[in-house]
């Protein structure tokens, strides 16, 4: 019967005409709110905050206005408190209108015939700060309309925080945040209670109430609110008089610009957003940005004005320095270019990734032989830095010296794709772009490359060859990073082993604090003109990159990365992470020891007396046997030689010689560098040979020369052969044109047209090439 009763009841609710008047209204909301939404566009002011969450640096809004965004955690309980007793007690309990306010202030308006008492709640004040109108009652009901329009759409404490986001300070600042950064330098979640009362009263009488200028008037208000909120028992009595007895000392500052690089470029990518958390480490920032600037104000002197220095946290791929100039102020060198970001030539920096990549193919180990002599790649010559030489070395001799002739070599040898693909893994942009037109001067630093591609890259060998591009801010929904192996983690331990070596010429000259070298594995560059210079350095915590030069583009004879980008990494290092030699790499469990040949690097032969340990890769790296020398058949006397065709029966004697490259025998000859060479073959001997013929290193076969007409210039022609070659015959056009020793320079006037050029050894091999000479 009950159940029965309520139903009866709650139909002739419904039948009434009171309900049915408040559902059409309720429709009808719904459906203006549907055609006339409420559009919300605050327009903060851009903020970058640092890994602590504390502000580095702030943009104006677009209307050049100081608009903070305060953060719903920045809301304490007494800015609550505080704010809403002051302007709308009612605030937690109404639907955007306080009807009760508005028949008041209404009734009042209508006895006065002027408006003496105002009904506005903090939700009204929203919508009239976001959209101001000519006060008029059709526009109060336009407000009321929006009001609940926002209470519909919004939680209280987001309709709170939009309020104190936007409410008036004067001059241009707006918000609450913006007044507590530029006054009182500090964000609002940390402010006093008598800081917070002199904020709440302003936003009503901002022209008069103006902190800075009339901070004695502000104070007695200040202090006449705060008794109001004691005599409501609002907050605790003594708070309350440590409040009254606070003095009010404030000034207008300006607002922070910390990480002016870093900050520009993360609102140029994120334009939307109010609030960038960064994972900059603030200590880190600033002490860094002061080393570069006082080096490089050191360094004015040799005419070098600018460096760009880059810090990654290998842990955590984030990014906790990141100075884009020695002073983004000075706009005489610069400041303002991003150098993390600008492409330059990285010179010899990308060798390790070379090296480590020909390691993975098992096409080397750290202690193979390769020669440093001069090369003609197809007429690419290149020359070391020193312009020096040094024969027969090691792998890791060559890298540890940054040698370019084993680099080129190395490069030709696993192909240059190969090295361009590893790099587009590595995100290189520029490499991207110019991929199909990238030669053998890559690894030389012929192509474009940025200090944060750099800095990525190396961070990679820090991490057992996985790269992952690091971070520069916090994102709530950030997707997982996949880890991006580019070299195995055995290359790249062999790497870091050959890289933290201090025996080597880029180790500053007159290192006089070597006691505070840090442990670390680093590697130098310096571009061709000497533009750039650059040191990127790394151990088991951090990788950091250092780029010094100048940005107008200007070479200096001065500039290496040895001496002048090294130092810095140096003290960066000792700043960052001082002593920090205990924590070091570990050598993974596929890397082995095994003796090699000292004179090639290959598994020991009979003949190789001289052994020595080298690092290898099981199952990867090659096990060729030392072909260092061979064996060769010889008379009594020692005056000729014998091949298995002319070998008499006996007489003969078996001896050892050193199976030397032509290459390396070209240049001993040329160096007057002694060494044992094999005796003339038998020249009785009618075999014909048709291995290991002449290498014609000059001209370039498919070539064109430009010659000047009546100046008689001539084309050189040079060779490389084996040991037991000791005469060499030159054709052109299948005529003989000389009879010279193999390394010998011959010269001869061309003419004009396709030329075919041969030589042919004493053993009768032969080579043919062809080039085409233009007057």
């Amino acid at each position: 019967m009950f159940k029965q009763k309520i139903k009866k009841a709650f139909q002739r609710i419904i039948k009434t005409k009171f309900f049915k008047g408040i559902a059409t209204l309720f429709m009808l909301f719904i459906l203006l709110d549907l055609f006339f939404p409420f559009k919300i566009n605050p327009n903060y002011s851009t903020l970058i905050t640092d890994s602590d969450g504390k502000l580095l640096h702030a943009f104006l809004n677009k209307t050049d206005k100081w608009r903070m965004e305060t953060e719903l955690t920045e809301i304490t309980p007494t800015l609550e408190k505080a704010i809403v007793f002051k302007e709308d007690r009612w605030f937690r309990w109404h639907f955007g209108v306080n009807p009760f306010a508005v028949m008041r202030a209404g009734a009042r308006n209508i006895f006065t015939g002027r408006r003496t008492s105002g009904a506005s709640t903090i939700t009204m004040q929203v919508v009239r700060l976001l959209h101001p109108q000519k006060r008029t009652y059709f526009n109060k009901f336009i407000e009321i309309f929006r009001a609940i329009q926002l209470e519909f759409h919004y939680s209280k404490d987001e309709i709170l925080q939009f309020y104190i986001n936007l409410v008036p300070y004067g001059s241009n600042i707006e918000g609450l945040k913006s007044a507590s950064i530029l006054y009182f330098q500090k964000s609002p979640n940390v402010l006093s209670l008598a800081e917070v009362t002199a904020l709440t009263i302003i936003p009503n009488r901002p022209s008069s109430l103006r902190l800075g200028t009339n901070n004695a008037f502000i104070l007695q208000e200040r202090n006449r609110w705060l008794q109001n909120f004691k005599d409501a028992a609002l907050f605790n009595k003594q708070d309350i008089e440590d409040a009254i007895n606070e003095p009010l000392n404030v000034t207008r500052h300006e607002a922070p610009h910390l990480a002016p690089h870093l900050s520009l470029r993360l609102k140029q990518e994120n334009p939307t957003q109010s609030i960038i958390k960064t994972v900059l480490v603030r200590h880190k920032q600033l002490t860094i940005e002061n080393i570069v600037q006082n080096y490089v104000s050191r360094l004015y002197a040799m005419n070098i004005h600018n460096a760009a220095v880059m810090v990654i946290n290998n842990k955590t791929h984030q990014v906790e320095a990141y100075i884009g100039s020695a002073d983004f102020n000075n706009p005489i060198d610069g400041g303002q270019v991003d150098g993390i970001r600008a492409i330059r030539s990285p010179g010899s920096t990308l060798k390790p990734l070379l090296y480590a990549t020909a390691f993975d193919k098992g096409i080397i180990t750290p202690k193979t032989a390769i020669n440093d002599v001069p090369t003609n790649f197809g007429g690419f010559e290149p020359e070391n830095f020193d312009k020096l030489f040094h024969g027969k070395i090691t792998i890791e001799y060559a890298l540890a010296n940054s040698l370019n002739i084993p680099a080129v070599k190395m490069l030709k040898e696993i192909s240059t794709p190969v090295l361009v693909d590893k790099l587009k893994k590595s995100d290189f942009q520029t490499v991207k772009k110019n991929s199909s037109k990238l030669g053998l001067s890559l690894v030389l630093g012929g192509c474009g490359v940025t200090l944060e591609e750099l800095t990525n890259l190396f961070s990679a060998f820090a991490n057992e060859g996985n790269f992952q591009k690091a971070t520069y801010s916090l994102k709530s929904k950030e997707t997982p990073r996949v880890k991006n192996e580019i070299i195995s983690k055995e290359s790249s331990y062999l790497i870091t082993q050959i890289l933290s070596q201090i025996t080597r010429p880029d180790l500053p000259n007159n290192y006089d604090y070597t006691y505070r070298m840090p442990k670390i594995a680093w590697k130098t560059g310096t571009s061709f003109g000497k533009k750039d210079a650059w040191s990127i350095g790394y151990n088991a915590h951090y990788t950091i990159g250092v780029w010094i030069g100048n940005f107008s583009g200007e070479g200096v004879p001065e500039l290496s990365g040895a001496n002048i980008a090294t130092p810095l990494l140096f003290d960066i290092f000792n700043t960052v992470d001082y002593n920090s030699s205990s924590k070091w790499f570990k050598a993974p469990e596929n890397i082995a020891y095994r003796k090699v040949c000292a004179e090639s690097g290959d598994v020991p032969n009979e003949f190789c007396t001289h052994q020595i340990v080298d690092y290898y890769i099981p199952s990867v790296s090659k096990m060729t046997k030392c072909q260092h020398a061979k064996y060769i058949f010889i008379s009594a006397d020692q005056k000729i030689s014998y091949c298995s065709h002319c070998l008499p029966d006996d007489g003969a004697i078996k001896k050892l010689y050193p199976n030397y490259a032509p290459e390396l025998l070209s240049w001993y000859e040329s160096k007057h560098i002694l060494y044992e060479k094999i005796p003339p073959h038998n020249p009785k001997c009618e075999r014909v040979f048709n291995t290991d013929a002449p290498q014609i290193v000059y001209p370039v076969d498919g070539s064109e020369y430009f010659l000047a007409k009546n100046e008689n210039q001539k084309l050189m022609l040079n060779c490389q052969v084996g040991n037991e070659v000791k005469t060499v015959y030159w054709y052109i056009n299948d005529k003989l044109l000389q009879k010279a020793s193999p390394n010998a320079e011959v010269f001869f006037t061309p003419q004009a047209g396709k030329i075919k050029i041969s030589c042919s050894d004493d053993k009768g091999r032969n080579a043919d090439i062809y080039v085409k000479v233009i007057y």
